[in-house]
């Protein structure tokens, strides 16, 4: 038997209780695949990190799965982690924290409390398979309330992008599970990513968003970081200025967030940063039997 302990941290937020939840099993290394999986399920977050011991200093091999599937990447694991060792004091905030997913590495960096990361490629980003019309029928809306066409863009994990004309329309959107079956399913990229652009001045653009996904079932997730960074990717491909935003996602959820992203000006081309904070909420550990080495 071998004990392995978890901490529970709500991310995107400095407040408990909102944000997004995240575990993360320090030096996790050893377990095997399977049992990683099982962790996951067995908590049933939207993601759970698993962390190998420091290769060298300031450097940690990461894992990242949801209930169901190991991920490439996410954004609030990788928020949530830096701000864990940091908060456990197993960094140094003075230097250039780098977490080490699938997909590559991951430079973050601590400035006034907050855990800002720069993602480790360009954006991709292409035409949805979804139409306007089509994106009306998913959500439950009227024509009008659909802001064109939707995108698809990826920092490593997909995401419809569909623009709203409101605030309105965010609040009264009802997901057709038909539709999505119809139309979502076959993209292999079932998650949809909403957003508003509710404020744009000089210095921030103020967005306010809501992403539902389907794994097992129909679900909303109230902040994802890998979604803000592919909708800043896609805005900052329209534009060749330097551009801040500023994400309210999970209102609707009670569980409200903001998520801090960037991009162009000082930042190389096609990179995203995502910044925000997180609060450490508890603690706890499993009991598990399996065969290590």
């Amino acid at each position: 038997m071998k004990t392995v302990e978890y901490y529970l941290l709500d991310v995107f937020t400095d407040q408990p209780f909102t944000g997004n939840p995240l575990a993360v099993f320090l030096e996790a290394g050893e377990l095997e695949t399977s049992t990683m999986q099982a962790l996951a399920n067995e908590l049933n977050l939207a993601e759970t990190v698993f962390l190998s011991a420091a290769t060298r200093p300031n450097h940690f091999p990461m894992r990242i799965f949801t209930p169901t599937q190991e991920l490439a990447f996410a954004g609030h694991p990788t928020v949530g982690t830096a701000h864990l060792l940091a908060a456990l004091e197993l960094v140094n905030r003075d230097q250039t924290l780098v977490l080490q997913p699938p997909i590559g590495e991951l430079a973050v960096r601590y400035d006034q409390g907050r855990a800002t990361f720069t993602t480790a490629q360009p954006a991709s980003i292409k035409d949805s398979n979804l139409d306007h019309a089509t994106a009306t029928e998913l959500l439950g809306l009227e024509a009008h309330q659909v802001v064109g066409n939707p995108v698809l863009a990826s920092f490593g994990l997909p995401f419809h992008l569909i623009e709203l004309a409101d605030i309105t329309a965010l609040e009264n959107v009802r997901i057709s599970t038909t539709t999505w079956m119809r139309a979502v399913a076959p993209s292999s990229a079932e998650q949809v990513y909403l957003y508003v652009m509710e404020q744009t001045n000089e210095a921030e653009t103020v967005i306010k968003s809501r992403m539902f996904c389907m794994h097992a079932s129909l679900c909303e997730d109230p902040a994802t970081g890998s979604a803000a960074a592919a909708l800043t990717g896609y805005l900052a491909s329209l534009q060749p200025d330097a551009l801040q935003c500023k994400i309210h996602q999970g209102v609707e959820m009670g569980r409200p967030s903001i998520i801090h992203t960037a991009a162009n000006g000082g930042i190389k081309h096609g990179l995203v940063e995502v910044g925000g904070y997180a609060a450490v909420v508890g603690r706890g550990a499993f009991d598990i039997h399996q065969t290590i080495g």
